[in-house]
Order: structure tokens, then C-alpha cells, then sequence
């Protein structure tokens, strides 16, 4: 009997998320036939679903964890516990208009349609956070007041200000305009699809990354919450590894304090004698960005250096979800 239900999403971070559960440990099979996936843990349940459901569904205790975006929790509102930044599916979301269009900000857009009596129309997958944002904006509170913006669905209206209609958007939101929309709300990873679209970014609202999040209720399951924890060490494990190198090295004796104080490491590095006297074995786990500092040090101190990239670094220290219970 599974004791954790897990959801994982489909569509553009999918094949990431499946990547990255394997890289930690967890076999994968069934994938392409069906979104209900078999992993090497039979304690944990898989089903695949789209990452806008995922925040909704996790908080109502349809499923006890989730892959989904931080743009999605948002989006819905949903209280659910955030337990790890996965740090895939890296977007930026932005507001983007017709490069002919004048307008260097958003602030500026929305001024001059206030001020000319046009109505402002936007599309986007998002509509409560783009109406949150606009009525952020300085040059929308001076407009228009506290007033919603009209969001607009094949089956629903609310929102009493028409002069800002928010238009739900389907998919290909950077086709819409300029006929049908003066302007998106829309993510991007580098601006390059909305540039061969002919549109230009004013405005970025924030930036998103997938996310592992928790049904509160779950978290207070002690058998849940054990499943749990082992699945954030796995994650981590992998998160953590991608920014590390696991070195070895070996150095003589006379060099070898020289070496150890300028070699960085998680706690402290492992030295082993050789089978030739007077040299060591050295071998520590460092940070990437430290690699390229320390090279020409390695060069003049020791000899023989092998990098590996680690594919888990696990924290074996308790993973903490008491601030969660």
C-alpha cells in the first residue's frame, strides 16, 4: 500500500522532473503509455497532471506531494508548505507588447490608454496574478482606484473596471497580438520566442522555478512525514550535487599544508598516505564556482588531479519538518 501520492507535471519541465528523479535513485517505468508511472520506491504513488492543478489538488489532500511552479502556487492561491527550491523549469514571467508599440514600461502603457479612454486588453494563462499586478502598478491606482481589472473566460466575467480586460489565454499567447490583444502576461526563459514574435518585454514581474510542496495535513503524519523527508534528502542530494566537484589529487608531504589551506571542502578534506613514502592522497568535494580560483594553485603544489561530478550529495543529517507540523 503507497503511503505517499505524489504528483509530477506534464508538459515543458516534464522531462526535467523525470530526470531528476532518477538522477536520484528512483527507477522509472511506464512513462509514455499512461500519467500513472511506476517509481523504484512502491511506497510512493505517481501521477502525472498538469503543474496548474498541482498547487489546487496538493492543498485539497489529493496528493500529498507535488512538482509544480512557483508561479502556479500563486496563481492559485494554494496553501500548501514550499519544502524545496528544485531549481529546473526557470522562467521569468513578463509583460510584452508589439515592438512597434512606443512603450518602454508598463506604467507608461497604462497611462496613455487611460488617457486617450482606450480599453487595455491583455492575454494570459494567469489571470489572477496579471490583475493582482496591474492593480500593483502606480499608473493603474491613479486611473482607475482599487477597481478590478474585467477578466474574461468562455464561461465567466467579474471584475468591474472594462477600460482593463484580461482575456484568458489557451496557449500561443505570444500570437495574439497585435489584433486581438494590445499586450501578454507570459513566462520566458531567454525572450527569444517573444522577439521572433515581434514583441518586446516592459515589464518583468518575477521569476519562477519548480518547487516541492506539501498537503500541511500530510506533513503531520508521522509515517507520511518520514516518506517524506526521504524523498527531500534524495532531491537535495542531486540539487546540491549539480554544484559541486568531487577532487583528488596527490601532493608531497612539504606542500601538502600549503594545499590544504587553500583547498575548500564540506567539511574538511580526506588525506591518505601513499604507498610511496613522503606523498599524500587528497580528496575533497568543493564548489564549481571555486574550481577555476584554484587550479593554478593545485598546478604548482601537487600533481595528478581527477575531477568527478557528483551525481547525489546527500545531507545525512536529519531533515528538519518539525517547523511544518
Amino acid at each position: 500500500m503507497p503511503t505517499v501520492k505524489f504528483a509530477v507535471p506534464k508538459g515543458s519541465i516534464e522531462e526535467v522532473t523525470f530526470k531528476l528523479l532518477e538522477q536520484a535513485w528512483q527507477h522509472v517505468s511506464g512513462r509514455g503509455r499512461t500519467y500513472r508511472v511506476k517509481l523504484g520506491d512502491p511506497e510512493i504513488d505517481v501521477k502525472i497532471l498538469r503543474p496548474q492543478e498541482i498547487p489546487t489538488y496538493v492543498q485539497e489532500g489529493f496528493y500529498d506531494v507535488g512538482i509544480t511552479g512557483r508561479d502556479w502556487i500563486l496563481e492559485a492561491k494554494a496553501d500548501v508548505e514550499v519544502l524545496l527550491d528544485l531549481e529546473i523549469g526557470r522562467v521569468k514571467q513578463v509583460i510584452a507588447v508589439p515592438s512597434s508599440f512606443p512603450y518602454k514600461s508598463l506604467d507608461e502603457m497604462i497611462a496613455d490608454f487611460a488617457k486617450t479612454g482606450r480599453t487595455l486588453r491583455v492575454s494570459s494563462e494567469y489571470l489572477t496574478t496579471t490583475s493582482m499586478h496591474l492593480k500593483s502598478n502606480a499608473a493603474y491606482k491613479k486611473a482607475y482606484g482599487n477597481a478590478d481589472p474585467m477578466i474574461i473566460t468562455p464561461w465567466l466575467r467579474v471584475g468591474e473596471n472594462k477600460k482593463v480586460e484580461i482575456f484568458l489565454s489557451f496557449g500561443a499567447t505570444e500570437a495574439k497580438p497585435p489584433e486581438d490583444v494590445d499586450a501578454i502576461f507570459d513566462i520566458t526563459e531567454t525572450g527569444t520566442t517573444l522577439a521572433q514574435n515581434n514583441l518586446k518585454i516592459i515589464d518583468t514581474v518575477a521569476e519562477s522555478t519548480a518547487v516541492l510542496v506539501a498537503n500541511k495535513k500530510s506533513l503531520k503524519d508521522q509515517t507520511k512525514r518520514e516518506k517524506i523527508a526521504d524523498m527531500i534528502a534524495l532531491l537535495r542530494g542531486v540539487v546540491d550535487g549539480r554544484k559541486k566537484l568531487h577532487i583528488f589529487v596527490n601532493v608531497k608531504k612539504e606542500n601538502l599544508p600549503k594545499l590544504l589551506k587553500e583547498l575548500p571542502a564540506l567539511k574538511r578534506p580526506t588525506v591518505s598516505p601513499l604507498s610511496e613514502d613522503g606523498w599524500f592522497g587528497v580528496n575533497t568535494v568543493i564548489d564549481k564556482n571555486e574550481f577555476i580560483r584554484i587550479v593554478p594553485k593545485m598546478r604548482k603544489l601537487a600533481q595528478g588531479l581527477v575531477v568527478l561530478e557528483p551525481k547525489q550529495i546527500l545531507p545525512l543529517d536529519e531533515i528538519n519538518l518539525d517547523g511544518y507540523s
